[in-house]
């Protein structure tokens, strides 16, 4: 008997997501091939945070695993408890990120490129990539590639601390505390670099959506007229009003 083929909600870009037993099914990418050698890379090294990459179907689609579970919301904060196992977490993928050997035939899909990259990332650390059941991972690895701690734990850290317009500032600043220091325990210098770098990450997620509106390229220009584009305006013009707020809470 056939197994039951699920579509599966969320993602922009991916195209056509199925669900069949318990593994995912998508678009085989020019990238795939690079973000799969990745990712068992990390469940390598222990990484249970990562869906198991399963190569190719008779379809020539990519196959994962699927992780039951619920997505975090991504309208409203993380319990203080999560943010911290959600930091520790990216440490550990950060870490284990270290050891892997990049080939001159890996291809990657980046869509807003760091400077200098020093070790591959996954580039869109963020609640609506995160589901928690019996453990938490971190699903949507195809935008992985070439990037800096700084530049993804930027994007993670505005996203999960929930460093958002409309949000009580002092409050926001605890939760990325507890995210950055008790979680992902950031050294000196990362801590010190990181809310310049939350501002300009966030304010090229604004800019990168922008430009493939008046581009045409899509799904990403209709993503910013859709409510996109404004959602990372003001996220921009919030975390750089309180970034004197965000350098005084990662203090030691």
């Amino acid at each position: 008997m056939p197994k039951i083929q699920e579509p599966l909600a969320g993602g922009n870009a991916s195209g056509e997501v199925l669900r069949i037993g318990m593994t995912v099914r998508k678009p085989w990418l020019e990238s795939t091939p690079s973000v799969q050698r990745f990712m068992a890379h990390l469940r390598e090294q222990g990484l249970t945070d990562v869906p198991q990459p399963l190569g190719t179907d008779a379809q020539g689609r990519q196959v994962v695993e699927f992780v039951p579970g619920t997505p975090a919301p991504h309208d409203r904060p993380l319990p203080l408890e999560v943010l911290e196992e959600v930091g520790r977490r990216i440490r550990r993928i950060h870490d284990a990120a270290e050891s892997f050997e990049r080939s001159p035939d890996d291809i990657w899909n980046t869509l807003i490129p760091a400077e200098r990259p020093e070790l591959v990332c996954h580039n869109d650390l963020a609640p609506w990539n995160l589901i928690a059941g019996e453990r938490l991972a971190f699903i949507d690895w195809d935008g992985a590639g070439p990037s800096t701690r700084l530049w993804d734990l930027a994007y993670a850290a505005q996203s999960f601390a929930f460093l958002n317009d409309g949000q009580d500032p002092g409050a926001a600043a605890a939760r990325l505390r507890v995210l950055v220091i008790e979680g992902y325990g950031a050294a000196a210098g990362l801590r010190a670099a990181l809310p310049r770098a939350m501002g300009a990450r966030t304010q090229a997620m604004h800019d990168f959506l922008r430009e493939s509106h008046r581009g045409d390229v899509q799904p990403w220009g209709r993503m910013f007229v859709d409510g996109h584009g404004e959602h990372w305006a003001r996220a921009t013009r919030f975390v750089k009003d309180h970034e004197s707020l965000w350098v005084q809470a990662l203090r030691a």
